[in-house]
């Protein structure tokens, strides 16, 4: 226990969370970003794809190693569940840069054979 006689906080755990948010607004905000200018189009917030995938990662990255933490510390940590919310948030949002990948590349493919 920490000198004011909590349990300590698993690191990251908190640090996950924020990156799952930001993951998972990640594509919608460059959507949302298209509609306001007049010079981007939709196509054009496919480049926050790969910062989406990659926040998604790294959420996911730092919700483990808490999780790993708090299960080895003797004293029961706290932020198992801020890492669990993390992990989801994280998951979810790698999985929406994913979906919205395979948009941009069904859309190539369509636009490549003149549909």
């Amino acid at each position: 226990m920490s000198s004011l006689g909590r349990a300590p906080r698993a690191r990251g755990a908190r640090t996950s969370v924020l990156l799952g948010l930001l993951s998972l607004a990640t594509v919608p905000a460059a959507i949302a970003a298209t509609r306001f200018s007049r010079t981007y189009e939709l196509l054009d917030a496919a480049y926050a794809i790969p910062l989406g995938a990659a926040l998604g990662i790294a959420a996911l990255v730092l919700a483990r190693r808490a999780r790993r933490r708090a299960r080895r510390s003797v004293a029961e940590a706290r932020g198992a569940g801020a890492a669990r919310v993390g992990r989801v948030l994280g998951l979810t949002g790698f999985l929406l840069a994913v979906t919205a990948a395979m948009a941009v590349g069904v859309y190539a493919i369509l636009a490549a054979v003149d549909y």
